[in-house]
């Protein structure tokens, strides 16, 4: 197994038709069918960075921008922002589009966590993430500020302990922004 990848080898696209059982009374796509999207996308872009079997430990919060309608086009886009340990942030970024419009807009973007697992489902050490371009550093350098909070909301950590998240609530505390 190699020891660290580039976060362009965890790149995933994936696209579906937004058909009528995808639908909720008004036409529009279910959240539930797209946070299920989500999770395909983002497991398999895991599964790309850390070539083993994979599990959602978390998902961030997922705000709707948009609404994709029925036959619209919905385009997924995944990739491994940082790795952890055991742990794989991944970026999602949804794209819906009416071709016969012409149109298309950014719907959602969510971060998921995933843990690699072995065969017996234990933990297991995943490659380093070597981030390239302007857009990956600046994913990569927040993953860590981001995993902190996600570690305080499930009670795995104090804050005391989220010592990324210093620098924020001081600069917070003395009126920077």
């Amino acid at each position: 197994m190699k020891l660290e990848k580039k976060a362009k080898e965890s790149f995933v696209t994936s696209a579906e038709m937004v058909l009528p059982n995808d639908t909720n009374p008004l036409n529009n796509l279910m959240g539930g069918r797209l946070l299920h999207l989500m999770d395909v996308v983002a497991a398999i872009s895991a599964q790309k960075h850390s070539n083993r079997i994979v599990v959602t430990a978390s998902v961030d919060n997922v705000s709707f921008k948009h609404s994709p309608a029925l036959g619209d086009t919905v385009t997924l886009e995944a990739h491994v922002t940082r790795a952890f340990n055991s742990s794989m942030e991944v970026f999602i970024r949804v794209w819906s589009e009416n071709i016969p419009n012409g149109t298309k807009v950014e719907t959602n973007n969510a971060f998921f966590t995933f843990v690699a697992v072995d065969q017996s489902g234990r933990p297991i050490t995943v490659p380093k993430l070597i981030p390239e371009t302007k857009e990956e550093k600046r994913l990569y350098e927040g993953a860590l500020q981001r995993r902190e909070v996600r570690l305080m909301m499930a009670g795995r950590i104090k804050a005391k302990d989220a010592t990324s998240l210093h620098s924020i609530f001081e600069d917070y505390k003395n009126g920077a922004e």
